[in-house]
C-alpha cells in the first residue's frame, strides 16, 4: 500500500528534528520492546564504542566551491537509490510497527522514500509479504536455522519474488547475552527458532557454505553481513562475495569489540576494490554518513534510527526520518565543499576529541527520555 500523502504531510510539522522520532517512540513502545531496541550485549561497550568511533572523526570542509546544485542519490547493485543508505534488518519488526504490519509497514516506507530495505529472516510478515509491498530494491537476510536444503529454499524464494540480492549474517554464531532483556525476564517471541537444534546450524555456518552458495548462484549478489576484520574482508573476497558488509549488530553480539566505523577503512584496505563495503553501527545523522563514505563505505545501514520512526508513525513515519536525514546530508555535502557523494574521500576527515560521552542517544544531545537519556 503507498504511503498516503495526507498522512505524510501532516508530519512535516511534526518531525523537524530526529530526535523527536526517538520520543515519540518511547512513549508509545512496550518497555520490554524498547530495552531490546535501545539494548546491547553485557557491558554495552561495543555499541558505546560505535558512537565513540564515529564522534572521534572531524571534518576538513573545503571553501569557495559551487555548491548550488547538490545530489544525494547514490547507486546500488546498478540501481538509482536517493540516499546511500538502506533500512538494516531487524528481527520483531512487528512489535515495533504501528498497527502490528511489521517488516511490511518498514519496506512500504523504503520504498515510497527510494531507499533499500534488508529484510530479516526474523521479522514478520515475512518473505513474500514484503516482497508484495515494498515495490523498490530490497535484500534478504538470513539466519540458518536448517541444512542447506533449507538455505537454498530461502534463496530461491528470494530470487523468484525480487529480491535484489541475499545476505548471511555471520557474526551470530553464539547468540549473545543481553542483559536489559535478560534483567527484565524478557522473552523475545521472535526468538522461538533461534535455540536449541537450528540455533547448532548458525554456529556450524562457515566458508564452505559460503563457497556451496556462491557456486549454485552466481547471478544472485551476496552479501556477508557481520564482517570485524581486514582478514576475513580478504577471504570474502576470495569466495565471489559481492558486498562485504562491516557489522558488529548494533553493539548487540560481541562484547568489547571495536566500534564498526573504526573496523571500516581496514576492511576497504583489505577488499582493495574487488567487493563493495557496507557499515551499520551507531550511524544516526547525516553526517555520520557522510563520515562513513568518505572512509571508504558504498551504503550506510540504518538500524535504531528508521526503528523509533517506525514506532512512532508507521511508513510515513519512515518516510519523514528519511526526509530529515535528507536533509542533513545534504547541509553536509555542501558545507564540506562537494555536491555529490563521488566526491568525498579521506582527505575530508581527521581524528579528533569526541565532544559527548558516547551511548545509544549520544547523537542527540538535544533528547531528554529521563535521567539516563535512554
Amino acid at each position: 500500500m503507498p504511503v498516503d500523502p495526507q498522512t505524510l504531510a501532516a508530519l512535516q510539522d511534526k518531525y523537524l528534528v530526529l530526535h523527536e522520532f526517538v520520543r515519540a517512540a518511547k512513549n508509545r513502545l512496550d518497555a520490554n520492546i524498547w530495552d531490546y531496541l535501545v539494548g546491547a550485549t553485557e557491558t554495552e561497550a561495543t555499541m558505546r564504542r560505535n558512537r565513540m568511533g564515529i564522534d572521534a572523526l572531524a571534518f576538513r570542509p573545503r571553501v569557495l566551491r559551487d555548491v548550488s546544485e547538490i545530489d544525494t542519490s547514490s547507486t546500488l547493485f546498478g540501481k538509482k537509490v536517493r540516499l546511500p543508505v538502506l533500512l538494516a534488518p531487524v528481527g520483531g519488526l512487528e512489535f515495533m510497527a504501528v498497527g502490528a504490519n511489521g517488516a511490511v509497514t518498514a519496506g512500504e516506507g523504503a520504498s515510497a522514500f527510494g531507499v533499500p530495505i534488508m529484510l530479516s529472516s526474523v521479522s514478520k510478515p515475512g518473505l513474500e509479504e514484503v516482497a508484495a509491498a515494498a515495490t523498490g530494491m530490497k535484500i534478504y537476510q538470513l539466519y540458518v536455522r536448517g541444512d542447506a536444503a533449507s538455505v537454498e529454499d530461502s534463496i530461491q524464494r528470494a530470487k523468484a519474488h525480487g529480491y535484489d540480492a541475499f545476505c548471511l549474517t555471520v557474526d551470530t554464531a553464539i547468540y549473545s547475552r543481553r542483559e536489559r532483556d535478560i534483567a527484565r525476564r524478557f522473552a523475545k517471541p521472535w526468538r522461538a527458532t533461534a535455540t536449541g537444534e537450528a540455533q547448532r546450524y548458525q554456529a556450524a555456518l562457515n566458508w564452505d557454505d559460503v563457497k556451496r552458495i556462491k557456486d549454485r548462484h552466481p547471478d544472485m549478489p551476496l552479501i556477508l553481513k557481520g564482517i570485524g576484520t581486514g582478514e576475513d574482508a580478504l577471504i570474502a573476497c576470495q569466495h565471489g562475495v559481492e558486498v562485504v558488509y562491516v557489522s558488529n549488530h548494533g553493539g548487540r553480539q560481541l562484547d568489547a569489540g571495536r566500534g564498526s566505523i573504526e573496523v571500516l577503512p581496514e576492511v576497504v584496505q583489505a577488499v582493495a576494490g574487488r567487493a563493495k563495503v557496507w557499515v551499520d553501527g551507531g550511524f544516526s545523522r547525516g553526517t555520520d554518513i557522510v563520515k562513513a563514505l568518505c572512509l571508504g563505505a558504498e551504503c550506510v545501514g540504518l538500524g535504531r534510527l528508521y526503528c523509533y520512526a517506525l514506532a512512532a508513525d508507521g511508513a510515513a513515519g519512515v518516510v519523514r526520518l528519511l526526509e530529515v536525514l535528507e536533509n542533513e546530508f545534504r547541509s553536509a555535502l555542501g558545507l564540506l565543499g562537494v555536491t555529490s557523494v563521488g566526491q568525498l574521500g579521506p582527505s575530508f576527515v581527521a581524528p579528533s576529541t569526541p565532544t559527548n560521552l558516547p551511548h545509544v542517544h549520544s547523537a542527540f544531545p538535544l533528547l531528554r527520555l529521563d535521567d539516563s537519556g535512554y
